[in-house]
């Protein structure tokens, strides 16, 4: 949104009001309505502070303010909704049912809100897409799809089994990072105790005896000085820290990309984002080609549900390419992405017409791959919690025992 200042002649008097549109053009439209008088001029300017207060403290609430719904719940609503759509009932009817059966609070009012829009003769698509950020873009474009196919029960059902597979894949992935998250926060724990009651019991013989501590104690030593004095203020600030750094993230679009790249050159994150995106965007473009939409928008839609912007802006260029004229393997081969024998499937897809069913095989490769990727990612994680637990131990065991080492000079140089 930009600021905007329109001066207004009213009652002989000129007057500034300030307000925000996303154009220009909005800008002198909202002006027209909004305010009293003559509309002199609308011109663009920077928002007072007060204003960036403002809507600094509404960025950084509204999504705490917005609920998704529960993705079991969701599934189960969708499953039910292609079988009564499918049955012959009015959608209306149908999402109605469905809110009075839930169980889930926010997918409730979503759905009495969208009975209540098709009642007001909005479409489904329409009425959804107030509630992106509940229901996720997946969702409305499926809807979408099933509107412009004409057959919304088979869209319906297909989105249904993409959010079952993408849930499976999500659980997949939080128990294959349960066993090194417990280990990690036990660590933690032991650290954080051993640091905060039983060093500062050596501190105290290391201060009588005077002697020259080496490097690992005078380590252990300051972060217990840290822990003991500054423990809230570095738990508040960590906080403070994350709470500053979502802001940026959501509303700096080039901290978001340098971010997203940053995590695309991770040890591990870097595989499981490239093919869970891959499996997702394949899966997507898979089932849209298969409903006879045409290539360039299935490729829109599919794009449009990558979250990782590095790989949506090489993937945007593919779909600029078949729009040009060019053919869909060229421009899978100039984003570096795909494999070369993926570039062949296609290309062999293509020629024969059979995209469709090709696109399919694309996208089980890389979901088998995907599922690969997690079921190997405790092991892959091992090295580095070993490492971490080497070295905190190390640390510990040098801290305390070097000193002990060197007591006995200690004491007879006193």
């Amino acid at each position: 949104m930009i600021y905007f200042i329109a001066t207004v002649l009213s009652k002989g008097k000129k007057e500034e009001h300030g307000f925000y549109a996303d154009t220009k053009k909005e800008a002198h439209y909202l002006a027209k309505i909004k305010f009293t008088g003559i509309l002199i001029k609308v011109v663009e300017s920077e928002p007072p502070f007060e204003e960036k207060f403002k809507q600094f403290k509404a960025n950084l609430t509204k999504n705490f303010k917005k609920r998704k719904v529960r993705p079991d719940a969701f599934i189960a609503s969708t499953r039910q909704l292609a079988v009564m759509t499918n049955a012959g009932i009015p959608i209306h009817d149908s999402i109605k049912e469905i809110a009075i059966a839930s169980s889930d609070r926010s997918l409730r009012e979503i759905f009495f809100s969208l009975a209540d829009d098709i009642n007001a003769g909005h479409s489904l698509s329409h009425a959804a897409g107030n509630y992106r950020f509940e229901l996720g873009n997946l969702t409305l474009a499926m809807i979408e799809l099933g509107e412009k196919t004409g057959n919304l029960a088979e869209a319906i059902n297909s989105l249904s089994d993409m959010l079952e597979e993408i849930r499976a894949n999500i659980i997949k992935f939080k128990k294959a990072m349960a066993y090194p998250r417990n280990v990690m926060i036990a660590m933690a724990v032991a650290f954080t105790i051993l640091i905060s009651y039983v060093v500062p019991k050596f501190k105290s013989i290391f201060e009588q005896l005077h002697a020259e501590l080496p490097l690992p104690t005078l380590i252990l030593l300051k972060l217990e000085y840290l822990f003991n004095n500054f423990g809230l203020y570095i738990l508040a600030l960590l906080f403070i820290s994350f709470i500053v750094f979502r802001y940026l993230i959501e509303n700096y679009i080039n901290i978001k990309y340098a971010f997203h790249q940053f995590l695309l050159r991770m040890y591990l994150v870097k595989n499981v984002i490239m093919y869970a995106t891959l499996s997702r965007f394949t899966l997507i473009f898979a089932e849209l080609v298969r409903a006879g939409i045409p290539i360039a928008e299935a490729l829109e839609t599919a794009i449009s549900m990558v979250d990782n912007l590095p790989l949506k802006e090489k993937l945007s260029a593919v779909r600029s390419t078949v729009e040009k004229g060019g053919n869909l393997h060229n421009g899978l081969k100039e984003t570096g992405l795909f494999e070369n024998m993926i570039i062949q499937m296609v290309s062999a897809g293509e020629s024969s017409g059979q995209l469709d069913n090709m696109m399919r095989k694309v996208a089980e490769y890389y979901k088998m791959r995907f599922d690969a990727i997690i079921d190997g990612l405790s092991e892959a994680i091992e090295p580095i919690m070993l490492a971490i637990m080497a070295a905190m131990v190390l640390l510990l065991a040098l801290g305390i025992f070097l000193p002990m080492w060197n007591m006995g000079e200690a004491v007879q140089g006193h």
